[in-house]
């Protein structure tokens, strides 16, 4: 499942009779059993998955099987506040927190194939196609310091 920090369980807990609506059966089913979240065997805070391995509760597909978040389709219909967990928000880009930095990198797995090609046509570099949720997690300092070494590592 997707990375969840502490209080996003608790508003996924919360907001669970408002997002259910939005979401398919398998998901809800997996919801119920397991919960909203899970803790993992080494600890960490989880969405739940819909099977071993499998899709995470909260996604649903469209009628072109494009996959979707059920969060965000009840934040968009005005039904929640929240948009998403940040990793969700984040991804393809994963946040790995080290006693003292914080790692921002590029997660590569196949479904995202598509995209990485549509990006690298269109000019629109993954750090981009994130910009809001990187403005989200670290603020819109951070970002600005972002493209800057994002503009001088391109002149060279």
């Amino acid at each position: 499942g997707a990375p969840l920090s502490e209080a996003e369980t608790g508003i996924l807990k919360e907001l669970y009779p408002s997002i259910k609506p939005f979401l398919n059966e398998k998901g809800i089913a997996a919801i119920e059993e397991k919960g909203t979240h899970i803790v993992t065997a080494l600890g960490d805070l989880e969405t739940t998955l819909v099977g071993e391995n499998a899709d995470c509760a909260y996604v649903i597909f469209d009628e072109h099987k494009k996959a979707m978040c059920g969060i965000e389709e009840a934040y968009n219909a005005g039904a929640i506040d929240f948009r998403k967990p940040i990793s969700c928000h984040l991804y393809p880009v994963r946040i790995k927190e080290y006693s003292e930095f914080t790692a921002v990198n590029y997660h590569k797995w196949h479904i995202c194939d598509d995209a990485c090609v549509l990006g690298k046509e269109l000019q629109v570099p993954v750090y981009k196609f994130v910009k809001e949720a990187l403005i989200r997690k670290f603020g819109e300092q951070w970002y600005t310091a972002l493209e800057k070494i994002a503009r001088e590592r391109s002149v060279k």
